[in-house]
């Protein structure tokens, strides 16, 4: 009964403090709707295998619906986000469970009364490239090839360290691989992580971020070292420009000295040409020679250009309307069009995203 009674109590006193702290809980949500017609019509409504977000073609569905409550008080955060959609079937569709439903779930505590310096714990979005999850906040509605291919989450633990007047910002990251929640079967090697923010204007940003890790079971593991850097400049008020170059090895066998290599330069472009209207073009280039990522089973393996073109519309500051046109040119006949193989593959795609 006496370990009744403190049960209670402790709840009750918890959720007492809970009450009076609840202005420090902010509770927020998004929600992304789209329909992708592509002119291959597969079959079975699946977009090529390398493509993660928007992947469902001929058919209107959810890409990505999420709802996230924020805590902040003095020396502690936390994030809890659950989501669904097409994103979180494709992206999460390894991990167990209800695992496959959380965008985000992490907790932090500031290191330092006099530094900005933080540990964070949990699941959180990559630290690796400038397209995420969240279309709404990129310049094009689909993501690129490299995005698509490199982690859009992570698990594990990170320190950071910004300097007073924001320009700079330092990560340090121990993962449990490369976009996983939970480690791969047999495998005992951590991975881990680096990514430096450099901000000299609010119209500057530069980039850097690597990943080190491990593929595979331990009996037959093999490193891999990726690393991701680009650029964003605000030129004028209504003209921006992004640059970003990946670059990635993977070694062909375990104690082997040979390795395989990735690679991928992408340039966008956006133009505000009115109070609510926008354009942007995108140019893309990946290389994976040797299947590391995307595996075609061709000659000369995956090596594909991408052009897209978006228009967007944002009648209110948190929702924008986007039509988006792209197409990829591959150097082999690796998309299926009717029962053939063919170079190229275009897309028309429309969304409606809303931030609240």
């Amino acid at each position: 009964m006496k370990k009744l009674i403190t049960i209670i109590t402790t709840i009750t006193a918890s959720l007492t403090a809970f009450a009076q702290d609840e202005s420090k809980v902010k509770f927020s949500g998004y929600l992304e709707t789209y329909y992708g017609y592509d002119f291959n019509k597969p079959t079975d409504h699946n977009r090529p295998g390398f493509i993660y977000s928007h992947n469902r073609a001929n058919e209107i569905n959810l890409n990505l619906g999420f709802i996230k409550a924020a805590y902040e008080s003095g020396p502690i955060r936390a994030n809890l986000a659950v989501m669904a959609g097409t994103y979180a079937n494709a992206n999460l569709a390894a991990e167990p469970g209800v695992l496959k439903n959380i965008f985000e779930a992490n907790a932090g505590v500031k290191l330092s009364k006099s530094e900005n310096l933080w540990i964070d714990a949990g699941i959180f979005a990559s630290h690796i490239g400038f397209e995420g999850a969240i279309s709404k906040d990129c310049w094009v509605l689909t993501r690129n090839i490299a995005s698509e291919n490199t982690p859009y989450y992570e698990s594990g633990t990170k320190i950071t360290y910004g300097t007073k007047d924001g320009k700079i910002t330092a990560t340090l990251l121990y993962l449990n691989g490369w976009q996983r929640i939970t480690r791969i079967d047999g495998n005992n090697k951590p991975a881990g992580g680096l990514q430096l923010t450099w901000k000299p204007t609010d119209k500057i940003t530069v980039n850097y971020s690597n990943y080190l890790g491990t593929e595979g079971a331990d009996s037959v593991r093999v490193n891999r070292l990726y690393h991701n850097i680009y650029g964003v400049v605000q030129l004028t008020d209504e003209f921006g420009l992004t640059l970003g170059f990946d670059y990635g090895t993977q070694q062909k066998a375990k104690g082997s000295s040979e390795k395989n290599e990735i690679l991928s330069p992408v340039a966008i472009a956006q133009y505000k040409f009115a109070p609510k209207w926008a354009i942007a073009g995108r140019f893309e280039y990946y290389e994976d020679k040797n299947g590391v990522f995307i595996s075609t089973g061709t000659p000369n393996g995956f090596k594909t250009k991408g052009y897209s073109f978006n228009v967007d519309y944002s009648p209110i500051a948190n929702a924008v309307i986007r039509l988006e046109g792209k197409t990829y040119d591959s150097k082999d006949k690796i998309f299926n069009r009717e029962a053939s193989l063919v170079n190229a593959n275009t897309t028309l795609t429309a969304s409606i995203a809303v931030a609240f």
